[in-house]
């Protein structure tokens, strides 16, 4: 969701501005850990720290931590805007970890990471070999809290589909339409960057994160698309019977009648 600021109103589940009730530990703590990585970039001692834990392509060459690390790490120029960046992220966090609890938030953040970083390196891997556009920083657009504020969008979209959220601080949006939005806004990123690698992996947070938490997780969602792509082939299988059948009914009183 590079690129785009958003905050949340009342809606009809009760969705408040972020500030009531007690901070998630948890939320604090990605905070901290997304500030002080950020920090680190500015001292020469510090700064290999976070680049070694952003997602670049050394991930191949054996730097497989980077692939459940880089959202954690605050990434980006120095100015207010990450500040803003980080405000976002504990007003979507607070209320996703308190509907998912501990476990299942975590698991879906970890899970939609890596599952995320492995599609976006699977990108530059089939970019690199095709010669298709090439960005001068593979992985830019989902770096750090780009991915992690897409993944808790999504989230935040999928449980609480009906709250609503103004889009750009102005246009009342519900949460549910988050989803193809933030496809767009990883698009327009893409147009400025040529990164496909983020491109693929930003959208492969949207899908990641919105099936495990639609009813039935991703196992549910699979085993539903299964059984409806099992009773379509049983009911063109039916629908081909009965027009044998009827096709061989009709021939038999013909030739009977020309008899």
């Amino acid at each position: 969701m590079q690129g785009s600021f958003s905050r949340r109103v009342a809606g009809p589940r009760g969705i408040s501005f972020g500030f009531g009730g007690p901070p998630p530990p948890d939320v604090i703590a990605i905070l901290v850990v997304l500030f002080v990585t950020y920090s680190m970039q500015y001292f020469e001692s510090t700064a290999i720290i976070p680049l070694l834990l952003l997602l670049t392509p050394a991930v191949v060459r054996g730097f497989l931590w980077q692939l459940a690390t880089y959202p954690f790490v605050g990434f980006g120029a120095q100015g207010l805007w990450f500040l803003l960046w980080l405000l976002m992220i504990f007003w979507f966090g607070r209320d996703v970890f308190w509907r998912l609890g501990r476990k299942r938030f975590w698991t879906t953040l970890l899970v939609a990471a890596v599952g995320s970083a492995l599609v976006a390196v699977a990108a530059q891997l089939a970019t690199d070999a095709l010669g298709g556009p090439v960005s001068a920083q593979p992985f830019v657009i989902m770096q750090g809290q780009y991915t992690l504020m897409t993944m808790l969008v999504a989230a935040f979209a999928t449980v609480y589909g009906d709250a609503t959220i103004l889009l750009f601080f102005v246009l009342p949006v519900k949460a549910r339409w988050f989803l193809p939005l933030e496809i767009l806004f990883a698009f327009m990123a893409f147009l400025t960057s040529k990164d496909v690698a983020g491109f693929a992996g930003l959208c492969a947070a949207v899908l990641i994160t919105y099936l495990l938490l639609v009813s039935g997780g991703i196992g549910g969602t699979f085993r539903r698309f299964r059984r409806r792509i099992e009773r379509f082939l049983l009911e063109r299988r039916l629908a081909r019977l009965r027009r044998g059948r009827d096709f061989d009914v009709i021939e038999g009183k013909r030739d009977r009648w020309v008899n």
